[in-house]
């Protein structure tokens, strides 16, 4: 079977078929399925407080209104050593809920969907079941790897014109995003449900109870919740958001106020109950569909039939051989393909001699840096023409194309001592040669008029990323989102909508002739979400499960974590720790602000870079598996989490180690992000 075109029956509802997903199938859709009860609700223990491992949470520090979603400070981390199961996650209830599940006897997949829908309660600006998501899960008994695409959909009544203005112009960014005309069809709650129907273990229904009963009891506002609700301009005009995060006088709730949302409560009950139907058809969807058209100032095109037809897809992982290990990420239209073109250049340019990225466990070196920016700008190039929903724009040769050696080999000589001082051109294989004008780059405006470099969207960095692998040596990397934060500002019954379709390109056409990214019914934008696993290429076990949030940045931040890790020899912990870096094939090399020492800066600059500053918030989370030579008890395994120092997530593992198989205590230091989530309980 072809798995990028056909999506099994699941098992839970004879009722409910599936039709290959074509897009020529889906106007012809006529009639809603009916979904089957799930299994009623059954009681999850509490966890002692000595039964989990954790890390320390982030604190906050000011908000940099001008990104879309914002930095909260930096907080030093320490990674987390354990055996058993292992949950890293954005927010300390959301790992704490992970880790209900998994000493319960969940699996990795039960895990991550109970994380999820505690992550729509407490991280309502990155995520939730309003948007959508990529997930990889590893089978440990069948060695075997699926890609979920829960990637959210344009409705059927879209087309090319749904970002361009009554003169025909593109519409500025925020434009676009508030309101309904952004809003894709959602995906992730759908697609979490297919992959339970294969590799959950604890009925659909236990897997809410944690996030229902957080949501009716309460939860104590985050620093960088509060913050973040603080410097949104938007927000405060939707009426239920209003009524949810805001005061009387207009003022986000302080931090550590009980944040109760029993709209999302119930929906969340309806969806335990019934399943993705309760949000994709019925009175859910109704509502969902009656904000988005008759938003006031900009409503949009979504309709209950989108809804109602929503396909996930399970695709072929992307995997790529990096030395000893096999790198397998999110095929188009997620970043997994950019994430190979960066190891594949990385190689190709520096060879086996070279500087390396990282010079230390806190530093990146100059040489390597200049070399990471340089090749960030040859991937960009090649995804700003080329990547794009495959059902509707494949890549010419498909991915191999643009991975073989040959290729990569000329596009790395392009990689010289200086920085260019040139956009890079995207690069040209034999199968690409005949068809490139078939889907040329295509401007895209900035938030104001001006144009874009060619083939960019505004793809921003309101997603989430967790990490979590079970009792089993079963492993989920998933990546979620709602695109900007808070998404289109919309609420529904307690939750956010997306605004996932600005991460088309805004601009159909480019020099008269069709942009592969550009807007179609029923097709998913493209995406840099990046959820990535490691296997050492000749056992096939399982070595790093890790990903981010950060908009288009997602592929620099993968990449860099992956180089450091896999070819220099960092621990898990430091490489995500390291300064974020990045090209997106612009004139300035980014930096991150606060972290990039003046040295580097002069360095590059030295090198003709010129230099961006930036506040960079990655959100890496990461689980390294380290298990004896042949082993078939994943128990022996040593889980090394690694956390984010810039956002507030958390580590927690079954039992934790201080040394190499030594027992130790149960819990690692404790932050006030922390201690606020011990005292909601």
């Amino acid at each position: 079977m072809n798995r990028t075109s056909v999506v099994a029956v699941p098992r839970r509802s004879a009722l409910l078929r599936f039709l290959p997903l074509r897009k020529t199938t889906l106007p012809f859709l006529r009639a809603f399925a009916r979904c089957l009860l799930l299994t009623l609700p059954v009681g999850l223990p509490s966890l002692p407080g000595d039964a989990l491992a954790r890390s320390s949470t982030s604190a906050a520090a000011p908000l940099d209104a001008g990104r879309p979603e914002g930095a909260t400070g930096y907080r030093a981390r320490q990674a987390l050593r354990g055996q058993g199961w292992m949950a890293v996650t954005a927010h300390p209830h959301a790992s704490e809920t992970a880790a209900r599940i998994l000493a319960a006897g969940g699996s990795a997949l039960d895990a991550a969907i109970a994380a999820q829908m505690t992550l729509t309660l407490v991280e309502p600006q990155s995520s939730g079941i309003g948007g959508g998501a990529f997930l990889l899960h590893f089978d440990a008994a069948r060695k075997r790897l699926s890609a979920w695409d829960g990637r959210e959909t344009a409705p059927l009544a879209a087309d090319e014109t749904l970002f361009l203005d009554a003169d025909g112009r593109p519409l500025g960014f925020f434009e676009a995003v508030v309101g309904g005309r952004a809003v894709g069809v959602p995906g992730v709650l759908r697609m979490l449900e297919h992959a339970h129907r294969e590799h959950g273990r604890l009925p659909w229904a236990r897997l809410f109870e944690p996030a229902i009963a957080l949501a009716r009891d309460g939860f104590g506002i985050s620093p960088r919740l509060h913050r973040l609700l603080a410097a949104d301009p938007a927000l405060r005009a939707d009426p239920e958001a209003a009524a949810l995060f805001y005061a009387d006088d207009g003022q986000p709730h302080p931090v550590g106020h009980r944040l109760r949302n029993p709209a999302l409560a119930d929906t969340l009950a309806r969806i335990a109950e019934r399943g993705s139907l309760a949000l994709h058809a019925g009175p859910i969807a109704r509502d969902i569909a009656d904000r988005v058209q008759r938003h006031p100032q900009n409503p949009g095109r979504l309709g209950e039939h989108d809804l109602a037809f929503y396909r996930p897809v399970e695709r072929d992982p992307l995997c790529v051989e990096h030395g000893p290990d096999r790198v397998c990420g999110m095929p188009p239209p997620g970043g997994g393909l950019a994430v190979a073109q960066m190891l594949g250049l990385w190689r190709a340019a520096t060879g086996t001699t070279a500087s390396p990225l990282a010079a230390g466990p806190d530093a990146l070196d100059a040489d390597g840096a200049h070399r990471f920016a340089e090749i960030g700008r040859l991937v960009f190039a090649d995804r700003d023409l080329y990547l794009a929903d495959p059902g509707f724009a494949p890549i010419p040769g498909g991915a191999p194309a643009l991975l073989g050696p040959a290729y990569l080999a000329q596009r790395a000589r392009l990689v010289g001592e200086r920085a260019m001082t040139q956009p890079a051109a995207p690069g040209r294989v034999a199968e690409m040669a005949a068809e490139r004008t078939r889907f040329p780059a295509g401007p895209v405006p900035s938030a104001g008029r001006a144009a874009a470099p060619a083939g960019d969207s505004f793809e921003r960095s309101a997603t989430t990323h967790l990490s979590i692998v079970d009792a089993w040596g079963n492993a989920v990397s998933m990546t979620s989102s709602v695109e900007n934060a808070f998404g289109s500002r919309i609420m529904v019954r307690g939750f956010v909508l997306n605004n996932q379709l600005t991460d088309f390109s805004f601009a159909p056409t480019s020099n008269g002739k069709p942009v592969a990214n550009r807007v179609e019914p029923g097709k998913r934008a493209r995406s840099a979400m990046s959820p990535t696993m490691v296997f050492d290429r000749d056992s096939g076990a399982l070595r790093l499960v890790i990903g981010s949030p950060g908009g288009p940045s997602i592929v620099h931040f993968v990449a860099r974590s992956l180089i450091a890790i896999l070819d220099d020899g960092i621990d898990p912990q430091a490489a995500v720790s390291l300064p974020n870096l990045g090209n997106r094939n612009r004139p300035d090399t980014e930096l991150e602000r606060g972290r990039a020492p003046p040295a580097l800066v002069d360095a590059l600059r030295r090198r003709g870079h010129g230099i961006r500053l930036a506040e960079m918030t990655s959100g890496l989370h990461a689980i390294a598996v380290d298990c004896p030579p042949a082993t078939r008890d994943h128990r022996r395994c040593t889980l090394t989490g690694a956390v984010d120092p810039r956002r507030e997530g958390l580590a927690i593992a079954a039992r934790v180690l201080d040394g190499p198989g030594a027992p130790g205590p149960a819990r690692s230091p404790r932050s006030p992000a922390a201690d606020r989530v011990a005292s909601d309980r």
